[in-house]
């Protein structure tokens, strides 16, 4: 369940504020696949089962950049700011593809907000996800995710 702040302003001051677990994202082969096709990276690896059952994983695995492009759907299971005129996805820091994500795994996150601060008509936050595997003990992916609160 998300964290809810009223005001982009009651972000500040909540450094160290632990977020989550988010509900699980189930990372089959249909997902690995569309993802393949959208971004045009086809490596056996990701959409070979047959082949990739005698690779160094067992099976197919997901693209790292698939795990990541779920830190912005977690980061809202996580953080739900309210009373702003709009929100933006300012970038990332700090990315680290920790373990591969194997097909029929799924995955879920937790966050740290790592900083809050006042900016030019904003406020600007830095929240660390880790993208974990159920059932693993290293996370998929670690990000800093930056996010810009536009003040009403």
């Amino acid at each position: 369940m998300a964290h809810i702040y009223a005001s982009p302003r009651d972000l500040l001051g909540q450094e160290g504020q632990k977020l989550g677990p988010t509900p699980s994202v189930l990372i089959d082969q249909e997902r690995i696949d569309l993802f393949a096709r959208a971004t045009f990276d086809h490596q056996w690896i990701h959409i070979d089962p047959e082949r990739a059952a005698t690779g160094p994983y067992g099976t197919t695995i997901a693209h790292g950049y698939l795990t990541l492009s779920l830190a912005a759907y977690f980061l809202s299971q996580l953080v739900e700011v309210r009373g702003m005129k709009y929100g933006i996805n300012v970038g990332s820091d700090r990315l680290r593809f920790v373990s591969p994500v194997r097909v029929g795994s799924r995955l879920f996150a937790t966050g740290e907000i790592m900083k809050a601060e006042e900016i030019k008509g904003a406020i600007q936050s830095v929240v660390r996800l880790a993208i974990e595997i159920e059932g693993e003990d290293k996370p998929a992916c670690v990000i800093d995710k930056i996010s810009r609160y536009y003040l009403d």
